[in-house]
Protein backbone atom coordinates (compact mmCIF):
# COMPACT_ATOMS: atom_id res chain seq x y z
CA UNK A 1 0.00 0.00 0.00
CA UNK A 2 1.27 3.29 -1.06
CA UNK A 3 1.13 6.10 1.80
CA UNK A 4 0.95 9.68 1.34
CA UNK A 5 1.41 12.67 3.35
CA UNK A 6 -1.35 14.87 2.23
CA UNK A 7 -3.32 18.23 3.06
CA UNK A 8 -7.17 17.39 3.69
CA UNK A 9 -9.04 21.05 3.15
CA UNK A 10 -11.28 21.99 5.50
CA UNK A 11 -12.83 25.29 6.09
CA UNK A 12 -15.96 27.24 3.77
CA UNK A 13 -15.36 28.24 0.23
CA UNK A 14 -13.16 31.60 0.79
CA UNK A 15 -11.48 30.44 3.96
CA UNK A 16 -9.63 27.55 3.91
CA UNK A 17 -7.67 25.45 6.77
CA UNK A 18 -5.89 22.08 5.97
CA UNK A 19 -5.17 19.47 8.46
CA UNK A 20 -1.39 17.65 7.30
CA UNK A 21 -2.42 13.85 7.21
CA UNK A 22 -1.09 10.47 6.44
CA UNK A 23 -3.24 8.42 3.96
CA UNK A 24 -3.82 5.69 1.23
CA UNK A 25 -2.93 7.49 -1.96
CA UNK A 26 -5.66 5.80 -3.13
CA UNK A 27 -7.78 8.36 -1.13
CA UNK A 28 -10.11 11.34 -2.29
CA UNK A 29 -8.42 14.45 -0.95
CA UNK A 30 -10.82 14.88 2.15
CA UNK A 31 -11.56 11.26 2.49
CA UNK A 32 -10.36 9.09 5.07
CA UNK A 33 -6.86 9.77 6.57
CA UNK A 34 -4.62 7.00 8.65
CA UNK A 35 -3.31 9.81 11.07
CA UNK A 36 -3.71 13.75 11.75
CA UNK A 37 0.17 14.93 11.89
CA UNK A 38 -0.31 18.72 11.81
CA UNK A 39 -2.31 21.54 10.75
CA UNK A 40 -1.57 24.36 7.94
CA UNK A 41 -4.02 27.72 8.28
CA UNK A 42 -2.91 29.82 5.09
CA UNK A 43 -5.32 32.72 6.11
CA UNK A 44 -3.34 33.82 9.12
CA UNK A 45 -0.90 36.74 8.81
CA UNK A 46 1.46 35.14 9.15
CA UNK A 47 0.38 31.46 8.16
CA UNK A 48 0.09 29.20 10.75
CA UNK A 49 1.41 25.56 10.55
CA UNK A 50 2.36 23.45 13.32
CA UNK A 51 3.42 19.97 12.05
CA UNK A 52 4.19 16.93 14.98
CA UNK A 53 7.69 16.13 14.12
CA UNK A 54 8.07 12.93 15.51
CA UNK A 55 5.35 11.24 13.72
CA UNK A 56 6.36 13.19 10.36
CA UNK A 57 9.96 11.81 10.82
CA UNK A 58 7.96 8.33 12.14
CA UNK A 59 6.14 8.22 8.75
CA UNK A 60 8.78 9.71 6.31
CA UNK A 61 11.55 6.94 7.63
CA UNK A 62 8.61 4.09 6.83
CA UNK A 63 8.36 5.45 3.09
CA UNK A 64 5.97 7.85 3.26
CA UNK A 65 6.01 10.42 0.70
CA UNK A 66 4.86 13.78 1.07
CA UNK A 67 2.58 15.98 -2.04
CA UNK A 68 4.59 18.87 -3.16
CA UNK A 69 2.72 21.36 -0.71
CA UNK A 70 3.54 19.11 2.06
CA UNK A 71 7.18 18.92 1.44
CA UNK A 72 7.33 22.68 1.26
CA UNK A 73 5.54 23.08 4.13
CA UNK A 74 7.96 19.71 6.10
CA UNK A 75 10.88 22.40 4.70
CA UNK A 76 9.83 25.52 5.68
CA UNK A 77 9.66 23.76 9.49
CA UNK A 78 12.78 21.44 9.23
CA UNK A 79 11.57 18.24 9.56
CA UNK A 80 12.52 17.50 6.03
CA UNK A 81 15.92 18.04 6.19
CA UNK A 82 15.80 16.43 9.71
CA UNK A 83 14.83 13.62 7.48
CA UNK A 84 17.35 13.92 5.29
CA UNK A 85 20.73 14.88 7.47
CA UNK A 86 20.62 18.57 6.20
CA UNK A 87 21.53 21.73 8.24
CA UNK A 88 18.41 23.24 9.94
CA UNK A 89 16.18 26.40 7.96
CA UNK A 90 16.18 29.37 9.99
CA UNK A 91 13.26 29.26 12.56
CA UNK A 92 9.48 30.38 11.18
CA UNK A 93 8.28 33.72 12.11
CA UNK A 94 6.00 33.62 14.95
CA UNK A 95 3.37 36.07 15.28
CA UNK A 96 3.19 38.31 17.57
CA UNK A 97 -0.06 40.12 18.80
CA UNK A 98 0.08 43.63 17.68
CA UNK A 99 -1.06 45.71 20.49
CA UNK A 100 -1.09 49.90 20.08
CA UNK A 101 -1.88 52.53 21.69
CA UNK A 102 -4.77 54.66 20.77
CA UNK A 103 -4.72 56.63 23.50
CA UNK A 104 -3.32 59.68 22.34
CA UNK A 105 -6.14 59.46 19.44
CA UNK A 106 -8.65 59.70 22.17
CA UNK A 107 -7.23 62.49 23.64
CA UNK A 108 -7.76 64.28 20.63
CA UNK A 109 -10.74 63.26 19.93
CA UNK A 110 -12.38 64.06 23.46
CA UNK A 111 -10.85 67.62 22.76
CA UNK A 112 -11.84 68.44 20.02
CA UNK A 113 -15.57 66.80 21.03
CA UNK A 114 -14.90 69.56 24.23
CA UNK A 115 -14.57 72.93 22.31
CA UNK A 116 -17.18 72.11 19.94
CA UNK A 117 -19.97 71.42 21.65
CA UNK A 118 -22.23 74.60 23.30
CA UNK A 119 -24.51 72.85 24.93
CA UNK A 120 -27.45 72.70 22.58
CA UNK A 121 -29.56 70.02 20.82
CA UNK A 122 -28.74 70.09 16.84
CA UNK A 123 -32.29 69.41 15.98
CA UNK A 124 -35.14 71.40 17.08
CA UNK A 125 -37.61 69.34 19.31
CA UNK A 126 -41.18 69.47 17.61
CA UNK A 127 -43.38 72.12 19.65
CA UNK A 128 -46.87 70.92 20.98
CA UNK A 129 -48.28 73.08 18.97
CA UNK A 130 -47.56 71.81 15.96
CA UNK A 131 -48.86 68.06 17.52
CA UNK A 132 -51.47 69.58 18.31
CA UNK A 133 -52.72 70.70 14.65
CA UNK A 134 -51.48 67.86 13.06
CA UNK A 135 -54.07 65.86 15.50
CA UNK A 136 -56.61 68.61 15.03
CA UNK A 137 -56.30 68.26 10.78
CA UNK A 138 -56.59 64.04 10.90
CA UNK A 139 -59.58 64.63 13.58
CA UNK A 140 -61.22 67.12 10.91
CA UNK A 141 -60.66 64.92 7.92
CA UNK A 142 -62.21 61.83 9.83
CA UNK A 143 -64.98 63.88 10.10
Amino acid sequence: MAVKIKLKRLGKIRSPHYRIVVADSRTKRDGRAIEEIGIYQPTYNPSKIEVDSDRAQYWLSVGAQPTEPVLAILKLTGDWQKFKGLPAPAPLKVAEPKVEDYSHLFAKAVAGFEDSTTGVAITPKAKKSDKAEADAEAASTEA
